[in-house]
């Protein structure tokens, strides 16, 4: 199977957004993995979700969806 295009059922995105917007937009290593285990994904994909959702939310708030150094 192609391990980079694992979709997520409505459940699983529900459990990551439930996190990610009440709480932590951004979860520590401990916390992922618990994010992981209750919406049965694998570290990997938690953390590859959090990050494309958090440059989604900056974008939608106006700020660089990266945080570099200003003076990029």
């Amino acid at each position: 199977g192609s391990e980079g295009a694992a979709t997520m059922t409505e459940d699983q995105v529900e459990i990551l957004e439930y996190n990610f917007n009440k709480v932590n937009k951004h979860p520590d290593p401990t916390t992922l993995c618990l994010i992981a285990a209750e919406a049965g994904l694998t570290e990997e994909q938690t953390q590859k979700w959090f990050k494309q959702r958090l440059a989604e939310w900056r974008r939608s708030e106006g700020l660089p969806s990266e945080c570099r150094s200003v003076t990029d």
